[in-house]
């Protein structure tokens, strides 16, 4: 047995009996529901629980629907560049310039008298030498080693003498291993068999070509700066890097890519707080190389050649827009001024439609001097 509810038409003109009402919903349709579920006494069952999981939500395309903000991922820091830890400056072991000298006498005299001895010094030789005749013994193995240690000794007194200048500086190396740093001026005696290195250790400044960069917009520039810097480790400088003057000048450029820089007349001191952040930036990147670095100055800012055009346009339509919303400003202060004194001091009686004439009037008058005067 079933309960069924039909769907029937009904007549759209008057019928016999009461009227039924309109049907709400245009598109409701019947069906047939069971009796058995109707009069059913048994409990159903309760549902097994179903465990929930975490879902995402993403956005719903076309409802205007914000999505959900999510935390930055945390960026790894950059690496610092490195040179070998045992690198370091250290004093080198020299003489002074006067125990070269000697040592290079005493071979030039061991060699005069080896040839005394062995009796090769011409007789004007003898005579300027005030030296006693001798008949020699000739060249022997004895006179030959004496040859040799006379003139080592000679070679090593002078071929190591050395002039120190302030501000410059030796790196000394033996067979590609570091033996120090000379710093001192005046006549050294420094070991001829190392090789010196000369490393420029005054405060020096560098005023570079114009380099690419960028303000905050993304607009291209080219920047002239400044770099004021020195070495401060003469062993880092040489050994642990190819060329400092040019990984400075490297530095620099990278660090330009990552300041915006400002043109002149922009944000008060933004030119300086560039010029700040450029500094702490090469600066932590030259500092491992043995490098110090004590400003970094933008000197001349231009924009790039291929909008530089377009960057003339708009800061000429920028100042034009401004010296217009200057004159509006001064045109309709002086109208307002104007209308106050008239009816503060009883002057004019004014209702709302001659104060609007008098308005216009007066703006037009203020407006058409202003166009006179303008150069």
């Amino acid at each position: 047995m079933s309960t069924t509810t039909s769907h029937t038409s009904e007549p759209d003109g008057p019928a016999d009996g009461p009227a039924r009402p309109a049907r709400l919903i245009q598109n409701e349709s019947t069906t047939e529901i069971p009796v058995h579920l109707l009069f059913r006494d048994e409990p159903e069952p309760e549902p097994a629980p179903v465990p929930l999981t975490p879902s995402v939500i993403a956005r719903r395309q076309g409802t205007g629907e914000q999505p959900r903000l999510r935390r930055p991922a945390a960026v790894a820091p950059r690496p610092a560049p490195q040179v070998e830890p045992d690198l370091a400056e250290r004093p080198a072991r020299v003489l002074p310039g006067a125990a070269g000298v000697l040592a290079g006498v005493c071979g030039a005299a061991g060699c005069v008298a080896t040839s005394w001895w062995a009796g090769l010094l011409p007789p004007l030789a003898l005579e300027a030498l005030r030296l006693p005749a001798h008949a020699g013994a000739g060249l022997g193995p004895a006179q030959w080693a004496a040859y040799a240690g006379a003139g080592a000794l000679g070679l090593f007194g002078f071929g190591g003498l050395a002039r120190g200048r302030t501000g410059r500086a030796w790196v000394l190396d033996l067979f590609g291993r570091y033996r120090g740093t000379v710093r001192r001026s005046g006549l050294l005696w420094v070991n001829p068999l190392l090789l010196r290195r000369r490393v420029d250790v005054r405060l020096r400044h560098w005023r570079s070509e114009p380099v690419p960069a960028a303000d905050a917009s993304g607009v291209a520039l080219r920047v002239v700066v400044q770099v004021v810097w020195r070495v401060r480790d003469t062993a880092r400088a040489t050994l642990g890097v190819e060329d400092h003057e040019t990984y400075l000048r490297e530095c620099v450029e990278a660090a330009l890519t990552r300041v915006p820089v400002e043109m002149p007349g922009g944000t008060k001191g933004s030119t300086d707080t560039a010029a700040e952040t450029l500094t702490r930036l090469v600066a932590a990147d030259a500092a491992p190389v043995g490098l110090e670095v004590f400003s970094v100055q933008p000197l001349r800012m231009e924009y790039a050649p291929e909008v530089a055009a377009a960057m003339h346009r708009r800061h000429i339509a920028a100042l034009d827009a401004r010296h217009r919303a200057s004159v509006l400003t001064s045109v309709v202060d002086s109208v307002e001024d104007t209308v106050t004194r008239l009816t503060m001091r009883g002057l004019v009686e004014l209702d709302d439609y001659e104060r609007k004439v008098l308005v216009r009037d007066l703006t037009v008058a203020f407006c058409a001097g202003r166009g006179e005067t303008a150069p």
